[in-house]
């Protein structure tokens, strides 16, 4: 049987990792893996998340599997975060499934999607996250694109875009990036939003928003804010949430599937759907991250202290965004790079080409994506000279 398997493709991030470990340079950079760094260019386990962590080895009692949906005081939190003080909240049309990480969430969605209806498209950004395509073609949905990012003004195809969503039959589905956008870092304001949730509405496709750093752009609640108009204008959703980024608990694989049906009971035949996916998938989620998370927001203390270290990595990507404009433009660079500065969350496309991004890599073991795309947290107050001489000697 083994036999008769072929060898599939590397996947291009997980190629540069290799590269980069086995790179001997001193001065190397990575800005190709997709996690959070601070400034000694480690992904820190937050201070708020180490407390939580000792309460529960003090306090755990048993290992006994803890459901289907999960922890349900987390799911109840997470869809507090995510909708606010939401009506759909009040009306008990919310259900949420606790999933292995945003991964997970986004399969879980995928298999219900497949239940609900077997011919149902996915509509998704160009560019998008890598892996979508893959996660929603492997549960047996066909997947489309529709225009986002416009890469030469380097903004959004916003009219394109719309008119794209017109052509979108109801019964599929459009997933939608809530906040800091993947890979591009460009992200729909409150009017495109509305317009977005409107057409929706009246074209009866499902939104589907994916929401992986929450926090990580503007604020929890301006981050939120997308998501929480699209939920306000339809009668069904689904939302994919992730606490790897903004809690820092990548390794630990926390994240939630949540759907807002039109009603209660219309939720109630939803959820044991989505239950039965789980249960056909992994069958009971870990229990570590989402006690984590459950502990820091049942705490004002801990919740407080989580605030300020968000705040403060939020703040640092925002600073870089920043300090790369400026010192790109100090080493005399003449292409404009005051876009970084208007996007939100770790990614941003450069806008060079191959040969560039290839000789970065080659002549300063500066590590990207073929696209362009950079982690902007791979760059730090110590580096930021080296990198931009690195950018203007390519460029020029």
């Amino acid at each position: 049987m083994f036999s008769e398997l072929k060898p599939l493709p590397t996947d291009p991030i997980l190629g540069l990792m290799a590269a980069y470990k086995q790179d001997t340079n001193p001065n190397k950079i990575d800005l190709g893996v997709g996690v959070y760094k601070d400034e000694q260019g480690n992904t820190p386990v937050l201070r708020a998340v180490k407390k939580a962590e000792a309460f529960r080895l003090e306090n755990e009692t048993t290992k006994s599997y803890i459901g289907l949906a999960g922890n349900l005081d987390f799911c109840q939190k997470m869809e507090t975060l995510l909708l606010g003080e939401h009506s759909t909240l009040l009306a008990n049309r919310v259900r949420t499934a606790q999933a292995p990480g945003g991964t997970g969430a986004l399969r879980v969605a995928a298999e219900f999607i497949k239940r609900c209806n077997t011919n149902a498209t996915v509509w998704v950004t160009t560019p998008t996250w890598a892996n979508h395509i893959s996660l929603f073609e492997a549960a047996g949905l066909t997947v489309k694109e529709y225009p986002y990012y416009d890469y030469e003004n380097k903004g959004l195809l916003f009219d394109e875009m719309i008119n794209a969503l017109k052509q979108v039959p109801k019964g599929d589905v459009v997933l939608l990036h809530a906040c800091c956008h993947n890979p591009s870092g460009m992200d729909l304001n409150q009017a495109q939003w509305k317009v977005v949730a409107e057409l929706a509405k009246e074209q009866g496709f499902t939104p589907l928003i994916d929401i992986a750093y929450q926090g990580f752009g503007t604020s929890l609640e301006e981050d939120a804010q997308g998501l929480r108009t699209v939920a306000d204008t339809v009668d069904e959703m689904i939302i994919c949430s992730s606490c790897s980024k903004n809690f820092g608990l990548y390794r630990e694989r926390i994240g939630a599937c949540s759907i807002i049906a039109k009603d209660s009971a219309t939720a109630d035949v939803s959820n044991s759907v989505l239950l039965s996916v789980v249960r056909s998938i992994y069958s009971m989620p870990p229990a570590h991250g989402a006690d984590i998370v459950n502990t820091i927001l049942s705490s004002t203390e801990l919740t407080q202290m989580w605030y300020d270290e968000l705040d403060e990595m939020r703040g640092r990507i925002n600073g870089l965004r920043t300090l790369i404009k400026e010192s790109l433009a100090a080493k005399g660079v003449e292409q404009d790079f005051s876009f970084i500065d208007r996007q939100h969350g770790m990614f941003s496309f450069l806008g060079i080409n191959k040969e560039q991004i290839d000789r970065l890599r080659t002549e300063y073991a500066i590590y990207m994506v073929g696209s362009s795309r950079v982690n902007v947290a791979g760059v730090s107050k110590d580096n930021i000279d080296y990198f931009a001489d690195a950018v203007a000697s390519v460029i020029k």
